[in-house]
């Protein structure tokens, strides 16, 4: 076997990782936002505004990283992310459970994790793409699917260990996830990085902001981030709430079987995406994703609401990581700034589709959460319109600018990008 340095496996392992890592800072606050309430005597007004910085901060992050991400390195951009992410949870787990003032520690570990989700989300996937593989689709379908895996182990290994030690001793349990960062962080200074173009390839925002195929992805990517988040973040509450079953079978029907069948789906896609062709699998996934919410919505049974739950996920599973491959291939010279900038569009959509959900529950209180999510299905209608409509023309704008793409130059895995 190779040594590690030359090793590109263990480049994608620790992209893997670095997905696990950004599902446990995304996750680890709301998972205790009850006992941040019971214990920090934190109110629903601070808890709105900890989801607010968060999804906030990334964006600013996103921003940043796709003009000095580059200059930086991957490498130090990489190790910076996963000991940010370390900070943050150690701060919410040794510091928040004994200060005077728990919120200024709770919105510092924000920051922190923000911070390290930010960067990992911009800079994994292209990563991943200047590993040498030949259908680099599957690889980033399977890499997104490990947030999934990330997600529920966290939330099932959490619920565990705070059954195990008890309430009084939440604070351990972010303490016992730091590790997982703080491994990783260290596999990334020593696994070879790969880099997408050579500089005087790579395009300039203001170049890739004249192509109309770059707004078309921007475009999906804001409806696949609000897609996936409008559910994933109202699940456990539209299960307790509106379908009148017990937290626990709402928590486990509602988030974590979310959470499976997204993962599920993106790996199946890894495993056998070949034989598929992207865009019409997006626009089915459009589609079932429209379904699920109606079925979430009027279902005549809790049990058939829960299912559009976990359908919801299955339809949003190629969402993400298939909008990110479509720009690969349309736009291979992007560089760091064009996955920044997607990975900023997705971050829109994530802060938009939860926030509609929220204000139209409120607007309409006779049908609550319901009125929510049934706004919600603009985004999943939004996707396959996108994506459709480039279908529908003889002459595919993508196609086009696939072939100008080719000629430009390949997204080849190039030199060290330290």
């Amino acid at each position: 076997m190779k040594p590690l340095k030359k090793n590109e496996r263990f480049t994608v392992w620790a992209c893997y990782g670095g997905y696990v890592t950004q599902a446990v800072v995304n996750n680890i606050s709301p998972l205790f936002f009850a006992l941040y309430q019971r214990s920090l005597g934190i109110s629903l007004g601070q808890i709105s505004l900890l989801i607010g910085t968060n999804f906030g901060f990334q964006i600013l992050i996103d921003l940043a990283a796709a003009r000095y991400a580059d200059r930086l390195g991957y490498r130090r951009c990489m190790v910076a992310a996963h000991l940010s992410a370390v900070g943050g949870l150690l701060a919410i787990g040794l510091l928040a459970p004994t200060a005077s003032h728990p919120m200024g520690v709770l919105l510092a570990a924000t920051l922190l994790n923000a911070a390290g989700g930010g960067l990992l989300e911009v800079l994994v996937s292209p990563i991943v793409e200047a590993t040498p593989s030949r259908e680099k689709d599957k690889a980033m379908s399977l890499l997104h699917s490990f947030y999934c895996w990330g997600c529920v182990a966290f939330i099932a290994l959490s619920t565990l260990l705070l059954r195990l030690m008890g309430e009084e001793r939440w604070g351990w349990i972010p303490c016992l996830w730091a590790l997982m960062p703080l491994f990783n962080g260290l596999l990334f200074t020593q696994v070879p990085i790969g880099k997408l173009a050579a500089e005087d390839e790579t395009k300039p925002v203001q170049r890739l902001s004249r192509q109309r195929i770059f707004w078309l992805l921007t475009a999906v990517m804001i409806c696949a981030g609000a897609a996936e988040q409008s559910m994933s973040q109202w699940a456990s509450y539209f299960a307790e709430m509106a379908l009148g079953v017990s937290k626990t079978l709402g928590d486990l029907l509602g988030p974590c079987a979310f959470g499976v069948l997204m993962g599920a789906g993106r790996a199946f896609y890894g495993a056998g995406g070949h034989r598929l062709r992207l865009e019409p699998a997006l626009i089915s996934s459009g589609m079932l994703c429209v379904a699920s919410y109606l079925l979430a919505v009027f279902a005549p049974h809790p049990l058939l609401g829960l299912l559009g739950c976990g359908l919801c996920g299955l339809s949003v599973a190629l969402m993400w990581p298939g909008a990110i491959s479509l720009a690969a291939s349309a736009c291979p010279s992007g560089g760091t700034a064009m996955f920044a900038l997607l990975a900023l569009a997705g971050d829109l959509g994530c802060f938009s589709g939860p926030q509609l959900v929220g204000l139209v529950s409120e607007a309409v209180p006779e049908l609550g959460l319901r009125a929510g999510l049934l706004a919600a299905i603009v985004f999943p209608l939004g996707l396959t319109v996108a994506v459709g409509g480039n279908l529908w023309k003889k002459a595919s704008p993508l196609k086009k600018f696939q072939k100008r793409s080719c000629k430009e130059g390949a997204m080849v895995p190039a030199h060290s990008h330290e």
